[in-house]
Parts: C-alpha cells; sequence; structure tokens
C-alpha cells in the first residue's frame, strides 16, 4: 500500500492509504501510434502525414483521446490514424504491402450522430485485441473526413488470410451494431492503388465473393 499526503480544507495535512491497483498503469497488448494527415495542398503527402504520439496503456489512451479533437471536427481533407507503432498507415509500408481493408463508406448526414462512436468502437475494438486469435492480422484503422462522405477503414496485413479478414469484419458489423443489409466491402491495397478493386463481402455469413 502507498501512503499519500493530503491537505484538507482546514490547512491540516492527512494521510490517505492508495490502493497500488491505483498507480500502476494497465499495459496493453501492443503499442500503438496515432497519426494525423493534415490537408495542406503546398506540401507532399507525406509530409503532411504526422505522428502524433505512441502509448501502451490503457489510462494513456485515454488521455490522448480526451485530449484530441473529435473526428467529426477536424477539417474536411483531414484523417486520423492509429496503427500499431512500427507501421506508418500507408501502403508502402512492408507490413501493409501484401494486405487489404475493411472500407466502411459514412453518409454526410451520420457525421454529426455515428461516425464518433464508430470511430471511439473501431479503436477499442484494435486496442482491447477484440479480434481474438486473429489480433494480430490487424494493422490499423483510419478515418477519412472528405465533403462527399467520409471513410472508415481498419487495414489487415494479409489478403490471404481470409479466415482472418472474415473474422475482422464479422467483429466490425457487431460492434458497430451494423444492419445485415449493410455490407461493408474487402479490398486489396494493391487493387485500391490501381483503381480496379477485388472485394470480398461480409453480409454476416461466410461467404466470400472474389
Amino acid at each position: 500500500m502507498s501512503v499519500e499526503v493530503v491537505e484538507q480544507e482546514n490547512g491540516v495535512a492527512s494521510e490517505e492509504v492508495v490502493s497500488p491497483e491505483m498507480l500502476i498503469k494497465h499495459p496493453l497488448q501492443n503499442m500503438w501510434s496515432l497519426w494525423f494527415y493534415k490537408n495542406d495542398r503546398t506540401k507532399s503527402w507525406e509530409e503532411n502525414l504526422m505522428e502524433i504520439v505512441p502509448f501502451d496503456t490503457v489510462e494513456d489512451f485515454w488521455a490522448l483521446y480526451n485530449h484530441l479533437e473529435v473526428v467529426s471536427k477536424i477539417p474536411l481533407g483531414c484523417d486520423y490514424a492509429l496503427f500499431k507503432h512500427g507501421i506508418k498507415p500507408m501502403w508502402e509500408d512492408s507490413r501493409n504491402k501484401q494486405g487489404g481493408r475493411w472500407l466502411l463508406n459514412i453518409q454526410k448526414a451520420q457525421r454529426g450522430t455515428d461516425l464518433n462512436n464508430y470511430w471511439l468502437e473501431i479503436l477499442l475494438c484494435m486496442i482491447g485485441e477484440a479480434f481474438d486469435e486473429y489480433s494480430d492480422d490487424v494493422c490499423g484503422a483510419v478515418v477519412q473526413i472528405r465533403n462527399k462522405g467520409d471513410k472508415l477503414a481498419v487495414w489487415t496485413a494479409d489478403i490471404k488470410h481470409q479466415d482472418a479478414i472474415m473474422k475482422i469484419g464479422r467483429t466490425i458489423k457487431d460492434r458497430l451494431n451494423l444492419h445485415q443489409r449493410n455490407v461493408i466491402g474487402y479490398e486489396a491495397h494493391t487493387d485500391t492503388q490501381v483503381k480496379n478493386t477485388v472485394k470480398y463481402y461480409d453480409k454476416g455469413t461466410m461467404t466470400v465473393y472474389c
């Protein structure tokens, strides 16, 4: 047990016993880094991408999240990204090259109602390893604020890991409480780059369409 000195209103100091659990932070399984993409057309894409801070405990996550602007309030053209520390939120990163992303398109009308909750839930899924044995396949997530509608994506490491992809997709739909009619698509990064996407669809079943 630890003892903390507390000054009372009458100016008299007293000792208060503090539980060790209150002094010890709760470690996460992985270290994560938050990134911000600023839409500055005078700079290159990589110059606009900034790593804000890494964290590896529950308490540090909430300290960071509670001091950030909520995602629905960041300027148009900007992104937040949360990735495992050491992985950059770009296709070219060696740990992203063979992977793809589950993509959820969010209507502008949902920005003020659903977007913040969706983004927070995805963050909690990732840092809480909610994808069970397939959590290692998750690289990170990106939310993009755009004029025509926002995008929320969870990036995975390898498009060949179809069991992992489907588990991650079903978990996303479940945690976001999406209706089964809400189809989310999975696309390989290589296909996204050439605008010729090959997609796997999660319709609440194990069926995979190519």
